[in-house]
């Protein structure tokens, strides 16, 4: 490994003129520190060739030398929202900047492309007294021959421009940086109103639910229909900007979204789903807000189930095989989605967000008719419409529900929305009529109460490298992630919006593969990490080289749906 250099820009210049023409392994000679009057440019760690993954730099720079005003981070909300403001600057200045300047990714400078939401990033971080910026720097090279000069007017010439053009307040658009933080502040006003008023979610009037396209999460532009909620359950809240905002309000408890096929009722839940973020003005939904602790269940079948107790959903299976701490290498389509919510609950989920469509629905119900058919003692499934109401009684776990064709769940609803071209109805009225009129025959199948929630403590969550090992963690798209040589498959966790924060959960395994010892539950292993992260920022999931600037956060319900689906995760 090369000395790691401590110098000024004009050190850093000379080395680019000494190693011009000879070999690519010289650019390891860039590595260091080196002064440029109002920031510091670090060279964290230098490609081994044109072709392979770029260099790695980062900006350090003063706070008090960007010019921003203090009010404008001063405190976590308002600083994820300047930090998100100024990625978003520096990347949108780095469009058409790439120039050819050689061999494979020579030329490029790059800096994590932001999504529609609002969250913290490796790549811009606000730290006590310094503006931290990592981005990637594809350095020059002819074949595997070093282009020194052109290496020069990249980094001495470039890279100073872009930092005056995207890190200085006199540089920005500080009225639209005013606007970005204030949506913040008011996001998160909003967000306290809910939890005094005991709201789940909030769906503004005039939001814009549907995007693009399956592939887009812009929002959908001509023929897109503007939210507008149901007199009966329209609530109006006053924020800090002085703007006030109406819209639907969720309550907790049981609440049915119902009406025929395509007139928006799955468009409505993945809204809700994505809602345990903030999202940038103009992206349609950034008056749509639900509880960060909600996640979306579904039915996976295949799925590793490790040591989850589903007894409160699955019983007495044949042949005496215990479901109190249940184990498979392939769960069935119920059994995955029985483990889906208990692990969800071991985690903290105080929202579960359930799709019709995406359920196995035999775990979802039986009819009278089929009561009748098959004694109840030879079922070993207590269907989710049996417990719905005692997760939130005892549990204190709201349900929203996405249903086309399971009217039995009308027995057990608080509230009913039917959706209608994409506007939904408050039918609760009308579907307690409907229950009067039309019993459903069926009888209830649960026995007893819930037991304990789940605490599961972790002895393993797969074999630890030895020295010398050739064994890593990485993220190989936004849900599939290589631990060793075991394919992690996230598929099904929906609620990653990022490849950034499937990267960072990726560190999180590597930290927490050492860290399981038998004695602490996966919450509580999880939240530790997760609590280390707030305090000191991405560099607590930092390798060997350093923190790479590529990382987003995940929530602890993503770390551990990884960390259950690991082939080698042992419970005590």
């Amino acid at each position: 490994m090369a000395t790691q250099t401590q110098g000024a820009k004009e050190d850093l210049r000379h080395i680019l003129q000494r190693i011009d023409g000879r070999g690519y392994p010289a650019y390891r000679d860039l590595e260091g520190t080196y002064r440029f009057g109002t920031f510091q440019l670090v060279i964290e760690h230098v490609q081994s060739d044109p072709f392979a993954p770029p260099s790695r730099f980062r900006v350090e720079m003063g706070l008090d030398r960007t010019g921003i005003p203090g009010e404008l981070y001063a405190d976590p909300v308002r600083r994820t929202a300047m930090e998100d403001f100024i990625l978003r600057t520096a990347h949108q200045r780095l469009k058409g900047w790439r120039q050819r300047r050689g061999s494979g990714k020579s030329g490029l400078i790059e800096i994590t492309e932001p999504s529609q939401v609002v969250i913290p990033r490796s790549a811009v971080e606000i730290g006590h007294s310094r503006l931290t910026v990592r981005f990637v720097v594809g350095l020059p090279a002819r074949g595997r021959t070093v282009l020194g000069r052109q290496a020069e007017e990249m980094i001495l010439e470039d890279i100073p421009a872009w930092v005056e053009e995207s890190f200085l307040w006199k540089s920005m658009d500080q009225n639209n940086a005013r606007d970005h933080v204030a949506l913040a502040v008011d996001q998160a006003a909003l967000r306290r109103w809910m939890a005094e008023e005991k709201v789940i979610a909030f769906v503004a009037d005039g939001a814009i639910l549907p995007r693009e396209s399956g592939q887009s999460d812009k929002p959908m532009g001509r023929g897109a229909v503007p939210f507008r909620s149901p007199e009966s359950l329209r609530r109006e809240v006053r924020l800090p900007s002085g703007r006030s905002v109406t819209g639907l309000a969720i309550l907790q408890g049981i609440t049915l979204i119902c009406g025929g096929g395509y007139h928006g009722k799955s468009t409505l839940l993945r809204a809700l789903e994505q809602g345990v973020y903030n999202h940038i003005a103009g992206d349609g939904r950034e008056w749509v807000l639900t509880d960060p602790t909600a996640v979306k269940i579904r039915a996976e079948d295949g799925r590793w189930v490790r040591g989850v107790d589903i007894s409160p959903f699955i019983n007495d299976l044949p042949y005496g095989k215990s479901t109190d701490q249940f184990t498979t290498e392939s769960a069935s389509g119920a059994t995955s989605q029985a483990a889906n919510i208990m692990e969800a609950v071991e985690i903290g989920a105080t929202t579960l967000l359930i799709d019709e469509d995406t359920s196995a629905t035999n775990f979802m119900i039986r009819d009278a008719r089929m009561q009748a058919l098959v004694a109840k003692e030879h079922e070993p499934i207590t269907p989710f419409i049996d417990r719905v109401r005692q997760l939130f009684d005892e549990w204190g776990i709201s349900t929203v529900l996405v249903v086309g064709g399971a009217g039995d769940y009308l027995d057990v609803a608080d509230a009913v929305i039917a959706m209608e071209s994409y506007i939904p109805k408050d039918v609760t009225a009308e579907a307690r009529r409907v229950v009067e009129q039309f019993p459903s025959g069926r009888k209830a199948e649960a026995v007893g109460p819930l037991p304990a929630k789940p605490v599961r403590k972790v002895r393993e969550l797969g074999r630890r490298p030895k020295p010398g090992d050739k064994w890593k963690v990485e993220a190989k798209d936004e849900h599939l992630i290589l631990y060793g040589r075991e394919r992690v498959l996230l598929q099904a966790v929906e609620q990653l919006v990022e490849i950034g924060q499937t990267r960072a959960i990726a560190a999180c395994l590597r930290i927490l593969t050492e860290r399981a010892d038998g004695r602490s539950s996966l919450a509580e292993l999880v939240r530790q990490l997760l609590v280390e992260m707030d305090q000191k920022g991405f560099a607590a999931l930092a390798g060997s080289r350093g923190c790479p600037g590529n990382l987003a956060m995940p929530r602890p319900h993503e770390v551990a749906a990884a960390v259950n689906r690991l082939e080698g995760l042992k419970i005590v």
